[in-house]
């Protein structure tokens, strides 16, 4: 193949991995949980871009080293032309590889500043307090306080298409409070004041843990998140205050 037409196959290439990189939120999710917050959905549309663009880049080294394999196998002894460099190809798979990280830089940059922005006026906030082994779920303003036990695990009940502020406490050691299904996790760090915005977009229950070695018994730091209905959330609250659990 000339050199003209590999720069430009290269240079193609290359720009269909830097469009890919913006994958349309209709793609699969290649291997990421469903997201059920707005948060998660920016994390997932990251790492679907991401995973694409690692598709496309190894198709274009597979192609090309399947090329060569072809086009330059041993023929009657004939021997290549021999050319010790080719200025317009090395300046392409320089420079494209560099293009495709500083768009990856980009998104990635741009995905953590809309993670990590909090609301000025959440909905709902939640003190969520990790200590060995169990957790703790206070709804301040509320008289709400739910505890966990060696006998069950606790659950957090949140209402869905709302702002949820987390205010994340650690007791004793470090923790981590990690719900796959918000594709996002944050450690919980003694004297650290941490918090998290999640806003829910979606009904359900959802399986969540400590994701940080704390201890003997770290094994058993886990919780759900229930999100419901506003309504159904409300009364939630009303029974708990009736009878706290």
């Amino acid at each position: 193949m000339p050199a003209g037409r590999a720069t430009r196959l290269l240079g193609l290439l290359g720009l269909l991995g830097l469009t890919l990189l913006t994958a349309c939120s209709e793609a699969p999710s290649l291997g990421a949980p469903d997201p059920a917050s707005e948060q998660g959905r920016e994390i997932e549309n990251l790492w679907r871009g991401t995973v694409v663009a690692a598709l496309v880049v190894g198709a274009i080294v597979w192609g090309l080293i399947l090329w060569s394999i072809v086009r330059y196998r041993k023929r009657n002894d004939d021997v290549p032309d021999q050319s010790p460099y080719n200025v317009p190809i090395e300046a392409v798979y320089t420079i494209v590889p560099v293009l495709i990280v500083a768009v990856l830089f980009y998104f990635t940059l741009r995905t953590q500043v809309d993670v990590r922005e909090t609301n000025a006026s959440p909905d709902v906030t939640v003190e969520v307090v990790g200590f060995q082994w169990q957790w703790q779920f206070r709804y301040p303003g509320e008289d709400v306080i739910v505890t966990g036990r060696p006998s069950g695990r606790p659950e957090m009940v949140l209402p869905v298409g709302r702002t949820v502020r987390l205010r994340l406490i650690a007791a004793d050691v470090n923790h981590s409070f990690w719900v796959p299904r918000f594709l996002s996790k944050r450690d919980l760090i003694p004297g650290i004041r941490n918090v998290i915005d999640i806003d829910t977009t979606e009904k359900g229950s959802f399986v969540g843990r400590c994701a940080e070695f704390c201890g003997l018994d770290h094994w058993r730091m886990y919780f759900s998140v229930r999100v419901v209905d506003p309504s159904t959330y409300e009364a939630w609250l009303a029974d708990q205050q009736e009878t706290p659990g």
